[in-house]
């Protein structure tokens, strides 16, 4: 009988590196989609505010406070998109998200910017 096979039964196995791969996929998955959802929502924000006249500067400050947050947002989502597609647990088609949003923030605040 060999002694080093059985002390090796006995110990508590670790947990395989696919098992760490799925949860890390799963938390991070969730966790960028929530940040888009959020990011989302701001810049939806942004597009759906008007001013209702000449008077109406709020409208105009909320528009862009609206879009300039959902441009920060998107660029934090894109940093924090980084360390799950390095460690190989999403895609890099996940940039696409945030890529995005950050367009439609800086499209908000350049061209199609509210006017008085």
């Amino acid at each position: 009988m060999n002694v080093n096979r059985d002390a090796a039964a006995r110990l508590p196995s670790r947990p395989s590196s696919w098992a760490s791969g799925r949860w890390g996929t799963g938390v991070s998955a969730v966790v960028l989609v929530a940040g888009a959802l959020v990011t989302g929502y701001l810049v939806f924000v942004a597009y759906m505010v008007e001013p209702d006249g000449s008077w109406d500067a709020q409208a105009v400050t909320n528009a862009r406070v609206c879009a300039a947050m959902g441009l920060l947002l998107a660029v934090l989502l894109a940093a924090a998109t980084w360390v799950p597609v390095r460690c190989a647990w999403l895609r890099t088609y996940w940039y696409a998200a945030p890529a995005a949003l950050a367009l439609a923030a800086l499209l908000r605040l350049t061209l199609f910017s509210p006017v008085l």
